[in-house]
């Protein structure tokens, strides 16, 4: 599996497991819903700052949105 639908995968379940939407995760981050949707398709390589600020609103570290990443 690419690293783009690892974090994908990942992103998905975290935000979840959370009980965010991904609008309500976009709002706690200051992304937009689209952008999350993006992300969790594998639409869209995540930035470092983009990381950061999903990690940062899901309460993990960014090591957790790359878990299984070679």
């Amino acid at each position: 599996m690419e690293p783009r639908a690892i974090f994908a995968r990942n992103l998905r379940r975290l935000r979840v497991e959370n009980g965010f939407s991904q609008e309500d995760l976009g709002v706690t981050c200051g992304l937009h819903r689209n952008e999350v949707g993006l992300l969790e398709r594998g639409k869209r390589d995540p930035q470092l700052d983009t990381m950061v600020k999903l990690a940062h609103g899901l309460k993990v570290p960014v090591a957790a949105l790359l878990e299984g990443v070679a």
